[in-house]
């Protein structure tokens, strides 16, 4: 499945316990701008999900669906089995989180405490609740020494862990993140990591907008590449060692597999697209690696 129409015919057939569903959506701004034409996709319960495409192909916008924050103009947008509309929009953000690329836009309370306590609270929970709710999503980014910091004196990493928590809170089904390591340094992309790794193993269905092809080969197994509007290849992590869907795309090959195809009396199948891949290879070398 590499290019555009193969992509939106598949991928956007309706499918029994699918997370997300969105057909044939199309969302124009107030300026003109057309920033999807018929996108269409199915996104698989449980599933790590990475959105790759360049700048202005979509993204955001298409994030910005799947929680209700924009609603469709033309087309369909499902999650869990619920049509999207405005009669739904508040349940929906109830069911998908949705953790913007910068921090600031999301994290604005006095406090941690409060700003993890903001979205439960709004759900009319009850303050046991709420405490119970605050104390396990803090914990899970690693955070449960700084409810009483002021959110504007954390670091970048810290402010960003502070929004996942936030979103955790909620307890939604699906988290979809905007960037989610974008700006952090190694030990800050770490942490974020192993925070969507630990939400993979409970169970959540994480859809990730990303423009690192690297995170997305170690961490994704399934893969959505848009451009101008519309899903124009998705499928596994493969599609980031196809040269002409990385080249129509205007993405990158990941560095792992970059040195494989420069590296002559090397002979493999699928080049290595991780750092673990790589090293099954080079323990087992039999040859060169060909780069489709």
């Amino acid at each position: 499945m590499k290019v555009a129409k193969p992509a939106n015919r598949n991928v956007g057939e309706r499918t029994l316990g699918a997370a997300v569903e969105v057909e044939n959506l199309e969302y124009t701004y107030r300026d003109g701008t057309r920033a999807l034409k018929g996108l269409s996709l199915t996104i698989p319960r449980g599933a790590r999900v990475a959105v790759l495409g360049p700048n202005g192909a979509g993204k955001s916008t298409l994030l910005l669906h799947l929680n209700g924050i924009y609603l469709p103009q033309k087309g369909r947008v499902r999650v869990l089995g619920r049509e999207v509309s405005p009669h739904t929009e508040d349940w929906v953000r109830t069911r998908v989180g949705l953790v913007f690329q910068d921090p600031d836009d999301q994290v604005f309370s006095s406090t941690v405490w409060e700003d993890v306590a903001f979205g439960p609270t709004n759900l009319g929970l009850s303050e046991t609740e709420t405490r119970a709710r605050v104390e396990k999503s803090l914990a899970a980014v690693g955070m449960e020494d700084y409810g009483d910091r002021v959110p504007h004196h954390l670091s970048y990493g810290e402010k960003k862990r502070v929004a996942i928590a936030g979103i955790l809170a909620m307890e939604p089904e699906v988290v979809v993140l905007d960037e989610p390591t974008a700006y952090l340094d190694p030990r800050g992309k770490e942490s974020v990591l192993g925070i969507m790794e630990e939400l993979h193993r409970r169970g959540k269905t994480l859809v990730v907008a990303t423009h690192d092809v690297d995170l997305a080969a170690e961490w994704a197994e399934m893969v959505v590449v848009i451009k101008d509007g519309m899903v124009f290849a998705a499928g596994g992590t493969d599609l980031l060692v196809d040269e002409e869907v990385i080249r129509q795309a205007d993405l990158a090959l990941p560095r792992v597999a970059r040195i494989f195809q420069q590296v002559s009396g090397l002979k493999t199948r699928a080049c290595p697209k991780t750092v673990k891949e790589a090293v099954e290879y080079l323990e087992n070398l039999t040859g060169h690696c060909d780069v489709r």
